[in-house]
């Protein structure tokens, strides 16, 4: 009898599956602990919660949850659009940012295909890319992160893809704006350079490129972005991508036609309009970034300088200090899976969540 699994593709089957950070109901079931008491800082999430102005939003469209949801999410698009001072036709509406991720690669790549990508890049690079069929370049990280002179020499003929995390995602680096831009001049036209932005809300004012006016001169530029970091709107996975019509015009071809749901189309507006949420988030992050990286450094431990929401750390026996965490009731994420053995990575949360985790951090180097 033929197993119909030895059917499917084989650079299907030889996927991992991506490994999220361990929920806190998980880690009471394992260790028999309180929810309460438990700290995630592990998924990048936003330590204040949901915006009041998504809250309401929220509460007032849970009456029409039987309806199915604005397949073209109209208003939202709209509001996105203003916002963005692009045409609505310049904008693709996802299920998170990586669901967006993926329509690029469903569009761009397949077998005898290539993407490029950075070592210790977003492992959702990986997974697009192998899903699709295409072969994956990986260009060694300069400082940990992008070498983006490097990822364009890699660039062959066959091509399609270029993926370019910016603030990366585990490591927090950042290319500047000058020289992303001479990167873009130098890519082939005929390769697309997905810029993946989702933590730009986090950097400071004088590091935000407009880079969305970027896309009147590169039609090969997709930007992505989402709602999950600053918005507070990670359990409702919603994101966007902004690129020229016709290839923003591909993608809507292979969405999904009700990919984004009414709550979380109606809570994306509204956050849009909560800019005091979005700066007190922000406000948060950067002196809780402050109080992660002074404890660090009194603890003798090195970290990758990051632009993120998070910060990698170097740590010896890495995983068995991450098993001595969790059995604290905190939760952080191992990043071995990136190529980084050797480090930890934790979010920004709030001020008495970071106090813990450093005070369990030194219980755990001490053990």
């Amino acid at each position: 009898m033929i197993d119909p699994c030895e059917l499917s593709p084989s650079y299907i089957r030889a996927i991992a599956a991506y490994q999220p950070g361990k929920p806190i109901t998980e880690l009471a079931r394992e260790m028999g602990l309180e929810e309460s008491g438990i700290v995630k800082l592990a998924s990048n999430e936003n330590p204040l919660g949901v915006s009041p102005l998504a809250r309401a939003a929220i509460e007032a469209q849970l009456r029409n949850l039987a309806r199915y949801p604005d397949g073209n999410g109209f208003e939202l698009k709209q509001a996105l659009a203003v916002r963005h001072r692009v045409g609505d036709d310049q904008i693709v509406l996802g299920n998170g940012s990586n669901d967006v991720l993926e329509l690029v690669a469903r569009c761009f790549l397949g077998n005898g295909t290539s993407a490029v990508m950075s070592q210790h890049g977003f492992v959702v690079y990986h997974l697009a890319t192998q899903v699709a069929g295409a072969a994956r370049l990986e260009t060694p990280a300069k400082d940990y992160g992008h070498d983006l002179p490097a990822m364009a020499g890699a660039v062959r003929e066959d091509t399609r893809v270029i993926w370019i995390a910016n603030p990366n995602n585990p490591t927090g680096t950042f290319v500047p704006a000058p020289e992303v831009e001479v990167f873009l001049q130098r890519v082939p036209r005929r390769v697309v350079v997905v810029l993946d932005e989702a933590y730009n809300e986090y950097l400071p004012g004088e590091m935000q490129a407009d880079s969305v006016r970027w896309l009147t001169r590169f039609p090969n530029l997709v930007i992505t972005r989402t709602f999950s970091k600053a918005y507070g709107l990670a359990g409702l996975r919603v994101g966007f991508a902004l690129a020229h019509p016709e290839v923003a015009d591909l993608m809507n071809r292979v969405r999904q036609p009700f990919n984004v749901s009414t709550v979380a189309q109606v809570a994306a507006v509204a956050a849009l309009k909560d800019r005091e949420f979005v700066h007190k988030s922000v406000e948060l992050n950067r002196a809780g970034m402050g109080q992660i990286v002074d404890g660090l450094g009194r603890l003798g431990l090195e970290h990758i300088p990051s632009f993120g929401n998070f910060v990698s750390f170097r740590v010896g026996a890495a995983a068995e200090i991450y098993q001595r965490l969790l059995q604290q009731g905190v939760i952080v994420r191992p990043i071995g899976m990136y190529g980084l053995p050797d480090h930890l990575r934790v979010s920004i949360g709030l001020q008495v969540e970071n106090e813990r985790f450093l005070s369990a951090l030194r219980m755990a180097l001490h053990a």
